[in-house]
């Protein structure tokens, strides 16, 4: 059987699923394997990221032959990262030491995202986790992206963001059940050491307030709502400058769980008569995308490459 290898390379972890073919041509792709590990996200983690993908793609192919696999696509944050040659020399070699001879090719996350939402080629999706983004896709292509610049320059609507604006508000009425609330989680007793802690750039620490904002505003915190409000505003002025037809697909931890944020965002879209969906997994995205490409000869090149 030929195998079909996606993988999904973020941030915080990385997966990876092997999908078998189909014993007839129209029939679906069966997912075999699944594999997780650390970071891989070459920019974040370093050379690191190659040892968790390595360990992912491990895992998934369990005792199957990696010369089994067909074609391979890795989805990536900042695919830039392959730019450069000597990253791109490591990946190779981590591919010819798993004994994967398909060449790999790369795309960005948000592509993977929109495919595990939606079998449409085209239409755009929405994505809100630590950061966030929106891209129009046309035909499986990333044609424009908005958004997606780091906590400082944008990140709009984000669980940064959040946790960002959560603290500001804190700071400016410490004496509130909702700074209460932001001060215990940074473990501070006093509006000044909570400056301090905010100072200091805590940021993984300061996204982990997202779900604290989502929680106190469905109890009708009345700052964590106009936080989660104005987040709902600024996440559909960046969905609504693409300018995208077709079908929305909304993806990231914020808009995939039970938040305030995705139910409003639900409303708005579909009361706009917008076909929305929820992003599933995008390591069976990527799979899937691979499994769309070609066969690639026996003994080609390793190296990973752009669409």
């Amino acid at each position: 059987m030929e195998l079909a290898l996606g993988i999904d390379a973020g941030g915080t972890g990385t997966r990876a699923v092997v999908a078998e073919s189909p014993d007839h041509a129209a029939g679906p792709w069966r997912i075999v394997g699944r594999g997780a590990a650390g970071p891989g996200n070459p920019i974040s983690a370093g050379p690191a990221a190659l040892l968790e993908i390595a360990a992912a793609i491990r895992q998934a192919l369990g005792h199957r032959s990696p010369a089994s696999v067909r074609a391979a696509a890795l989805g990536l944050s900042g695919t830039s990262a392959l730019d450069d040659p000597r990253t791109r020399d490591r990946f190779s070699q981590m591919w010819t030491e798993l004994g994967l001879t398909c060449p790999m090719t790369v795309v960005g996350d948000v592509l993977t995202a929109f495919v595990a939402g939606t079998r449409s080629p085209s239409g755009a999706v929405l994505i809100a986790g630590t950061g966030a983004v929106a891209a129009r896709i046309d035909q499986l292509a990333i044609v424009r992206v908005v958004d997606g610049l780091g906590w400082l320059l944008g990140d709009e609507g984000s669980g940064r963001w959040l946790g960002l604006r959560a603290v500001r508000a804190a700071a400016r009425s410490f004496d509130s059940p909702f700074a209460t609330r932001i001060a215990a989680h940074a473990g501070v007793t006093s509006c000044d050491e909570l400056v301090r802690w905010a100072q200091a750039l805590p940021l993984d620490a300061i996204a982990a307030l997202a779900p604290t904002v989502c929680a106190e505003a469905r109890h009708g915190d009345p700052d964590a709502t106009a936080i989660v409000t104005d987040a709902v505003r600024r996440l559909l002025r960046t969905l609504d400058s693409l300018d995208s037809p077709g079908p929305v697909v909304l993806a990231g931890s914020l808009l995939t769980a039970d938040t305030p944020i995705r139910d409003a965002l639900l409303t708005t879209l579909r009361a706009r008569g917008t076909e929305v969906t929820l992003a599933g997994d995008p390591a069976e995205a990527a799979a899937h995308l691979a499994a769309r490409t070609q066969p690639a000869p026996r003994g080609a090149s390793p190296a990973p490459t752009h669409p």
